[in-house]
């Protein structure tokens, strides 16, 4: 089918299903089924979604984002361990070996967009601690992405920061949790601080963490970093409610995370400084939330939803002269008339990216006939300026947003089109102004076979805005980079299929997607891509038994490919095929013992080929229930228990030695 027909036939779908009239259809109604595992398994979503929720947070004890993420199939890091140095990789999207991102993987922290441009050898700019966090949500793929941007080709991450009611549990009061962990593999230390206070309809939680970790090292003891980090952090999450009926809700988020580094390497995904030298680089990261709910107490139409939000992310470097093996007269290492005295000008180069938006959305609940409809509408503004540094230009790039998502309900069927219109002026000083606007969006779905099975599938059509980055080359900005996505998969949810009193939940997922007028990425020659193309399959399972065992399973294998005149190369994002199963028992809410293998193949379709490995790992909670120690969290983990040397396919550094975990956390 012609790309042009593919784009109308899904926008029409799309368009088509929203208005659609009543469908009659008898409602089946099934006993709720429990699986009592690490994770659930998101088998009523159409959508590839996974949910890391606040207690595998905890138990992963994971020291960035990315590290936390990882464990989610079609997601892969870049490195790992740095903030700065750390990308997150979704499909063959994302984090490259050159940039932490492709502007195809959205982040968002409490409504607040994240991530800068091509910043060339730095990390994903999701500078934050994941103790601060009760909640990522991983979309992967363009479903269900809609609603909070364009351009998700990979997928989108979506963090939710704790709430104080997550301590008070709706009860008047103040708590306090003190968490304190080590790390023996750099000899890494946390101190986290959360004081909750609720006092009717008022919430006020206040966190404080400090992140300390030295040079890590692999298998073979050998340093992955030339220096570690401190990452100190803070978060204010406060909540009003009022009215006769509670219908107004006043919340405000602020958070702050900083790092301070000197004398290290420029090329975060490095460990050495080499041609580019080393830098004292210092970053910081704010946010800002200001959100307004109103949900009409006489009526299920109107759920309103105001919410201001600013971003501020900010990088300073400054060259260490001397630090390039290029800074010196006898090896200039080809520059005319010597190396530059302040080293290249991508690494004596400041950046600055600040974002503003402003959203206002509608959730409606209705019933058209038989029909069950969750309608949410909105408009959303976004200003983003960009500093002008020595390697990038800056300019500012304002858009202007109207979705719509439907998510239907008619008995053993469901359907979600959504659509989203934006439309962008983007420009800078000396560079001129550009005007484009798209239209996106697709449809998903499922059918419910009955005993437990349900067939799910989905299509749609996405756009890629140019970007300040691209400034300097006046082609790419008037020409979006465009891409569709269609997948197939079914679930499973059900009880008693191994064994009296087990629960099983399963999901696999196939898909495609296909690229065109790429403006990201070249080829091994330099020359720029044409096409990209991606497919794969994705697979997740939760089982558990009533005696509290249970077994977390998920795989993942991908392939990718990119054409440019008439030759086809095998696609530089894509991960080895990997597999990572969990075995675990559960004594009711005292005792969790756990073991992980994490296991990769060989990768061979790349210019650099990696070995497979396989990891296992060691967790295990005790949580006392009364007496002295009640409100008292233990957690003792292993990771890299047999001390392999490995890389994961897509990282420049090996990965982290055998490492011991201990974290000891107190709820007064």
């Amino acid at each position: 089918m012609p790309v042009q027909s593919l784009r109308a036939l899904l926008m029409c779908s799309a368009a088509g299903l929203i208005a659609m009239p009543a469908l009659a259809q008898e409602t089946v109604d099934l006993a709720p089924i429990t699986v009592n595992s690490k994770r659930a398994v998101q088998v009523d979503e159409s959508t590839s979604e996974t949910v890391v929720d606040e207690e595998e947070i905890k138990d992963r004890q994971a020291a960035t984002i990315a590290e936390l993420v990882d464990s989610v199939p079609g997601v892969n890091l870049i490195n790992g361990g740095s903030p700065v140095g750390s990308g997150i990789n979704i499909r063959g999207f994302g984090a490259t070996g050159t940039y932490g991102t492709d502007q195809k993987v959205g982040i968002q922290v409490g409504g607040a967009k994240k991530g800068s441009e091509e910043l060339y050898r730095i990390g994903t700019q999701l500078y934050t601690d994941p103790t601060l966090y009760r909640e990522a949500v991983v979309k992967r793929g363009m479903g269900g992405t809609f609603e909070y941007g364009s351009g998700n080709f990979g997928g989108l991450l979506l963090l939710e920061p704790i709430h104080a009611s997550d301590l008070t549990k709706g009860e008047d009061g103040f708590r306090l949790r003190q968490t304190l962990e080590y790390s023996s593999n750099g000899d890494g230390l946390v101190s986290s601080t959360i004081g909750a206070f609720q006092q009717g309809n008022l919430e006020v939680l206040g966190n404080y963490t400090y992140r300390h970790m030295g040079i890590t090292s692999d298998g073979d003891g050998v340093a992955r970093s030339s220096s570690g980090y401190d990452l100190p952090s803070w978060l204010i999450n406060g909540r009003l409610t009022f009215g006769d009926a509670d219908q107004h809700k006043i919340s405000l988020l602020l958070s702050e995370t900083s790092t301070d580094e000197r004398d290290v390497p420029y090329d975060t995904f490095g460990t050495t400084g080499g041609s580019f030298g080393n830098v004292d680089r210092q970053t910081e990261d704010r946010t800002a939330v200001l959100r307004y709910d109103f949900d009409a107490p006489d009526t299920e139409l109107v759920n309103l939803r105001v919410e201001l939000s600013y971003s501020d992310q900010k990088i300073d470097q400054e060259y260490v002269a001397g630090s390039s093996t290029c800074d010196d007269p006898t090896n200039p290492c080809g520059f005319p008339g010597g190396f530059p005295a302040g080293g290249f000008a991508s690494v004596n180069a400041d950046h600055r990216y600040e974002t503003t938006g402003l959203l206002i959305k509608n959730t409606a609940y209705l019933d058209t006939g038989m029909i069950a409809h969750e309608l949410r509408t909105g408009i959303e503004y976004t200003h983003r300026k960009r500093l002008d540094a020595n390697s990038a230009p800056g300019g500012v790039d304002k858009r202007l947003a109207l979705f719509v998502v439907d998510d239907m309900s008619m008995g053993n069927f469901t359907l979600s089109p959504e659509l989203r219109y934006e439309t962008q002026e983007i420009g800078g000083s000396g560079y001129g102004t550009y005007n484009n606007s798209a239209l996106m969006g697709g449809v998903s779905g499922t059918v419910d076979l009955g005993g437990g099975f349900k067939l799910l599938g989905g299509a749609w059509y996405n756009e890629n805005l140019p970007i300040l980055d691209d400034l300097g080359t006046p082609a790419y900005m008037t020409q979006s980079e465009k891409a569709t996505t269609a997948e197939l998969g079914f679930s499973y949810d059900g009880g008693n299929v191994v064994a009296a009193g087990d629960t099983l939940a399963l999901k696999v997922v196939a898909y495609r997607t296909h690229m065109w007028d790429v403006t990201s990425y070249t080829t091994p020659t330099r020359a720029p891509y044409e096409t990209v193309d991606m497919k794969g399959v994705e697979l997740e399972a939760s089982w558990s038994h009533t005696s509290g065992l249970y077994v977390d399973f998920n795989a993942n294998i991908s392939r990718g490919t990119g054409a440019a005149s008439g030759t086809t190369y095998d696609w530089s994002g894509i991960p080895a095929d990997t597999a990572q199963i969990s075995f675990g028992k559960k004594w009711g809410e005292t005792f969790d013992l756990s073991w992980e293998v994490v296991a990769a193949a060989d990768m061979t379709r790349a210019t650099t080929p990696t070995k497979g490995y396989a990891v296992h790992n060691l967790r295990a909670v005790y949580r006392p229930q009364d007496g002295a120690l009640d409100g008292t969290e233990i957690r003792v983990g292993v990771e890299n228990l047999f001390d392999r040397t490995y890389r994961p396919h897509l990282a420049t550094r090996n990965a982290n030695g055998r490492t011991l975990k201990v974290s000891l956390a107190k709820t007064f």
